[in-house]
């Protein structure tokens, strides 16, 4: 698939035209990957970050919210509860926070792969390649970094660098691999700025980038940032963007139809990658979203196991869908919403297939 093609489809309007996108992508999931849907057991174990992204909740500006990091035995209880409800992946993700030890998070890890048949992933946001290589030693399989937008400008203005950081994302995303990990990435779809002929461009790095899991979702600004505040313009913003903006016809809606697009297209392009219905879906669409994600090429949903006194402080937009007040309860329900679509529930910690030993080239 070519770049006019994919903008050909992010353009499209017609429903009935959708339906032969939705059906392709469903089909490239079902010949790749399979029926299976695999859960991984989500634990937002830290809010603090250091960044100041334009449109996070969990930004350091916003002093409003109230910091939190879990201890290690709170950490490893929730890797029990996601092991016992039958997930064969834990996802540990937090905002960025440099005053965090890799030592510490490298003996969490090594503590539950040493005595769980888990498989572990880490969302922590830019590290150097000395805690990268320290925590897959530890034994953590995958890490997930998305770059957001393909305009690096655009990135700057909604995701500031901090001092002293000379690489980028995309650099960090090849050491991933050369460290051995499995890769994921993924795109912010509809922030202010950017255009369908960026996003087509993103779609296709998707590709470049060789990802065994994508993970991309909706722009949803939290009240309290600069894009929450004022969501069209980036006049708040340090350096602002232009002097009025795009126009609706340019700018990317970041809407539910949309993120279903990207999330087709995203199969059709990495066919054996891992592929989520996201939280941030499921928050657009909250009847059917994760039911017509996995109709639409995701094969994996992410169940949140966070201690539920800590789920609300991990505050990235407003509205977020969280898990039941029972998590057995929450897997039963995601169980049966499965099976009712015809797919099964995977064992295993599904690794992608560049790591299962079947061919991960494109077609």
């Amino acid at each position: 698939m070519v770049r006019e093609e994919i903008l050909r489809w992010l353009l499209e309007t017609d429903s009935a035209r959708l339906q032969e996108l939705w059906r392709r992508a469903d089909e490239v999931r079902r010949h790749h990957v399979g029926d299976a849907v695999h859960l991984r057991g989500l634990v937002e174990f830290s809010n603090r970050c250091v960044r100041q992204c334009g449109y996070c909740g969990m930004r350091a500006g916003n002093s409003k919210l109230p910091r939190y990091r879990m201890t290690s035995d709170e950490i490893l209880a929730s890797a029990r509860l996601a092991h016992d409800l039958g997930y064969g992946t834990l996802v540990l993700q937090s905002g960025e926070d440099p005053s965090m030890d890799p030592e510490w998070l490298a003996a969490v890890v090594r503590k539950i792969t040493t005595t769980m048949p888990l498989a572990v992933t880490l969302s922590v946001g830019e590290w150097p390649p000395e805690a990268l290589q320290l925590w897959r030693e530890g034994g953590a399989d995958r890490y997930l970094l998305r770059f957001e937008t393909a305009d690096e400008d655009l990135l700057r203005r909604i995701h500031p660098p901090l001092p002293g950081r000379p690489w980028s994302r995309f650099e960090i995303l090849r050491s991933l691999g050369d460290l051995g990990y499995e890769v994921g990435s993924g795109i912010l779809i509809g922030v202010p700025g950017q255009t369908f002929g960026e996003l087509a461009r993103c779609i296709e790095l998707l590709r470049e980038l060789e990802l065994d899991m994508i993970g991309s979702g909706p722009f949803i600004p939290h009240p309290e940032t600069p894009l929450g505040r004022s969501p069209v313009h980036f006049s708040s913003l340090e350096g602002g963007y232009g002097a009025g903006g795009l126009s609706a016809r340019d700018q990317v809606p970041p809407d539910d139809i949309m993120t279903y697009k990207v999330l087709a297209l995203a199969r059709i392009v990495r066919p054996y990658a891992n592929i989520p219905a996201t939280t941030a879906l499921a928050t657009l669409d909250r009847a059917s979203g994760y039911e017509k994600g996995l109709q639409r090429g995701a094969n994996v949903i992410m169940p949140n196991v966070t201690p539920v006194r800590y789920r609300s402080l991990y505050h990235v937009y407003p509205g977020k869908v969280s898990s039941a007040p029972s998590d057995d309860t929450y897997y039963a329900d995601i169980k049966a919403r499965i099976e009712a679509l015809g797919r099964t529930v995977g064992v295993g910690p599904g690794s992608s297939a560049r790591w299962s030993g079947a061919a991960a080239s494109c077609p």
